[in-house]
């Protein structure tokens, strides 16, 4: 087992690419603290891993709030006594929203959850890899981090900031045992879409300019094989990067 006894945390786990991050860690041996808000999907996922033999925790958290993050860290120092793997995988979409048409209320609660509620579960984290002398944190991206237009002007620039924050983590703490990595993901099979509603006309026709060249959408378990490279040793020498799994798209 590739993540044998390890204490891994993971938000947006209920459904899509958490859930299967969620299922695919526990199989590898890691107790995972998975959490979510929605509750329903959560204590149904918990069910399932630990019926499956795995062992899991699931705690409600809005990431947008710190004193939800500060919970979700205290409540598995409880349980668990540590932490060695952080996955920021919450995320919304902007509804292609672009510049002209931005609202400071859609900018603010796009950054909230994409860019500074990863940061938040980072800050509260380091901590506790800095005392163990090791830690991985894993960023979900996109590759709307790494092109102008795959999405809403909201959308693209957290996410280029949270490429910019996984590169600073991954550079800056390097030589204290931590390393910190993204995904950048192209469409995946994911329920992300109910975070959108009336999408931008303007702005949805251009971020789809360059969507016929997609070979095809990911399912969320291609993804989270990603995320377990990342987890284990196998990706010791991996730091301060973005690893691009989009099928070929942006090589177009």
């Amino acid at each position: 087992m590739k993540l044998n006894n390890k204490v891994a945390i993971i938000t947006g786990a209920a459904s899509g690419m958490g859930k299967e991050i969620a299922i695919l860690y526990a199989k590898e041996g890691a107790k995972v603290v998975l959490s979510d808000i929605n509750q329903e999907a959560l204590s149904d996922l918990v069910d399932k891993i630990i019926s499956d033999g795995g062992t899991a925790l699931g705690v409600y958290a809005n990431v947008a709030k710190e004193e939800d993050i500060n919970h979700l860290v205290d409540i598995t120092l409880d349980k668990f006594k540590t932490v060695d793997i952080l996955v920021n995988n919450a995320g919304i979409m902007d509804n292609f929203v672009p510049a002209a048409e931005l609202t400071d209320e859609l900018w603010d609660r796009v950054f909230s959850i994409n860019l500074t509620g990863p940061m938040r579960l980072i800050r509260k984290t380091l901590p506790i890899f800095l005392e163990k002398g090791k830690g991985i944190i894993i960023n979900n991206a996109s590759i709307g981090g790494l092109h102008g237009s795959r999405a809403g002007v909201a959308y693209t620039a957290s996410k280029h900031a949270l490429i910019g924050l996984t590169k600073n983590i991954g550079f800056q703490y390097a030589n204290l045992g931590i390393r910190c990595n993204a995904i950048a993901p192209g469409g995946v099979n994911t329920n992300i879409k109910t975070t959108m509603n009336n999408p931008d006309k303007f702005g949805m026709e251009r971020a789809m300019a360059g969507a016929a060249a997609n070979p095809r959408f990911a399912e969320s378990e291609e993804i989270a094989a990603v995320a377990l490279f990342l987890a284990s040793d196998d990706s010791s020498f991996v730091n301060g990067t973005v690893i691009t799994a989009d099928g070929g798209w942006t090589a177009y």
